[in-house]
């Protein structure tokens, strides 16, 4: 085995895998010298800021679809079996391991050990074997990296085998087609092949912290962002993609925890990852001013195009794909909390960009409401991909990660209303979308009250006011917030047909309650009775 400062348990452990003796293997390299291996393979180049760019290939983002689970005597009766959650038997594991495995080892490879969960208590030793250095880079970024002295003692818990050269046989191997993701808690290993997207490996192991956290450590995983204040004051926000959870956590007067994948323990909310995995179309300096300076020697970016005759990234670009995107550690960010610890939250928001202009702007849950709207993750987007389309469409993904819960959504959200009930915790509903009606006829909501209301609600700022229920959705409105009009907190006021507001209410409702039918078996008769009443 040609190694770089491979310790000899490392070795023989790659060789009882059935790697060969005789194969390249990097181990542990730094992210200078993986840039440079990728620069001279011909697989990325440097923009003009020292960042790496790479195209990831045929796919650009997850492929929820090629997921599976194996099914076997551990998940068989505790997985929640769905479209996200796709069943496949352990002989074809086995038989796709020892395939990747025997053409692995006819390649170099890149070897990387890491872990995820900044809490100690829940830490997860990942060994992570790729087949390019960029992929590698990634590992670095996106997990947290061990100590010399962390590393001399280390033994993996779980084990991601990466190969995007690698394609399955959907005849023999009982996959949809020639891409993979494979997640088998008993061998406690992922496998992904055929597809180069990067953020398949951060997403599986996302989805075992899903599965082990929750059933078997009693901890509630989240997709959320996270900050804290300088007192201690923990913040957590729930939301789809396009609802600004990365943009509201970004806040320079609080740290941030983490922006994507967190922990909450009896004592502490921590971040899953060491890193960061943010969108850039249209990034700008002065939109988000972190992310944009993050992108800089170790960052590694994806698909992205170059500005003609330039090494200068055209941010607008969507040549290749909209989902363009960069990681980098959190160190990059200068707010970062190290360790990305913090304590228990005093508030909970839900983020979401109603583009019908129903939601209030800001509103305050019960827990039964909270549940109900975390099983119900909803924002609705504006479907402006086709010419004319200018209609919403509303998205619900259960607790904001339908596509990374093994479990039954009702199981995640038993556990967030025990939380915020045992730790008096507010949970706030915050509207991002439109106001005045929906997206062609009113106004997106101004940034600038967004981050106030948030700001009077973390400050304490809206315990004295009076609040009034939402006639549909049942939520509490504030009647005024600190450095907001009050005529925009009651959606209804802010129409000028208010006839159309009600009947566009009502639509919405329906829409939540025929999308709950799927889960009202598995959640309690409170999250049930918080549906909206429709009219």
């Amino acid at each position: 085995m040609e190694t770089m400062n491979i310790p000899e348990e490392l070795s023989s452990s790659l060789q009882q895998m059935g790697l060969k003796a005789d194969q390249t293997i990097h181990y542990q390299l730094n992210p200078a010298e993986l840039s440079a291996q990728t620069v001279s393979r011909g697989e990325g180049v440097l923009n003009d800021t020292g960042a790496l760019l790479i195209n990831t290939g045929e796919f650009t983002g997850r492929s929820p679809k090629d997921k599976f689970i194996v099914k076997d005597d551990i998940t068989a009766d505790s997985v929640h079996w769905n479209d996200f959650n796709i069943a496949i038997d352990p002989a074809h594991f086995d038989s796709m391991h020892q395939k990747l495995i025997a053409y692995l080892s006819e390649k170099e490879i890149w070897v990387r050990d890491s872990y995820a969960c900044a809490d100690s208590a829940y830490r997860l030793n990942i060994r992570v074997i790729n087949e390019n250095p960029w992929s590698n880079l990634f590992a670095y970024n996106m997990f947290l990296r061990p100590s010399a002295d962390e590393l001399n003692q280390f033994t993996p818990d779980w084990h991601i085998i990466q190969a995007p050269g690698f394609k399955a046989n959907p005849a023999t191997d009982g996959t949809r087609q020639h891409n993979f993701a494979m997640v088998s808690f008993t061998k406690k290993t992922i496998l992904i092949g055929g597809t180069g997207y990067t953020g398949e490996m951060k997403k599986g192991i996302f989805t075992i912290l899903n599965y082990i956290l929750p059933h078997q450590k009693n901890v509630l995983s989240m997709h959320c962002s996270a900050n804290m204040g300088d007192d201690g004051d923990t913040a957590i926000f729930f939301g789809l993609s396009g609802t600004g959870k990365t943009t509201m956590s970004a806040d320079p007067k609080r740290h941030l925890i983490g922006d994507d994948e967190h922990g909450w323990t009896d004592t502490t909310v921590f971040n899953f990852e060491g890193g960061c995995y943010a969108k850039t179309i249209d990034l700008s300096e002065e939109k988000e001013p972190e992310i944009f300076r993050a992108i800089k020697p170790g960052a590694l970016v994806e698909n992205v195009a170059f500005i003609p005759g330039t090494n200068t990234i055209d941010f607008a670009s969507k040549a290749i794909t909209e989902n363009t995107r960069v990681s980098y550690p959190l160190s990059f960010i200068s707010n970062a909390l190290e360790p990305s610890v913090g304590k228990t939250p005093k508030n909970i928001f839900f983020l979401t960009a109603d583009a019908y202009g129903i939601l209030p702007p800001i509103s305050k849950l019960s827990p039964g409401q909270a549940m109900y709207q975390f099983i119900s993750g909803y924002t609705a987007k504006v479907a402006g991909t086709e010419a004319g389309v200018t209609e919403p469409k509303s998205t619900f993904s259960a607790c904001f990660g339908a596509p990374f819960l093994p479990l039954h959504p009702g199981k995640y959200a038993e556990m967030l209303g025990k939380k915020m009930k045992e730790h008096e915790v507010s949970v706030w509903m915050i509207n991002t979308g439109w106001s005045g009606g929906p997206y062609g006829i009113g106004h997106r909501m101004k940034l600038s009250y967004t981050r106030a209301m948030i700001t009077a609600a973390l400050e304490g700022k809206l315990n004295g006011v009076n609040f009034e229920a939402h006639p549909v959705f049942g939520m509490m409105m504030p009647t005024e917030c600190p450095g907001v009009p009050s005529e925009v907190l009651n959606p209804r006021n802010t129409w000028s047909d208010k006839a159309s507001y009600d009947e566009k209410a009502n639509d919405l409702a329906k829409q939540f309650v025929k999308n709950f039918e799927k889960y009202a078996s598995g959640v309690t008769a409170e999250t049930l009775e918080a549906a909206p009443k429709i009219h």
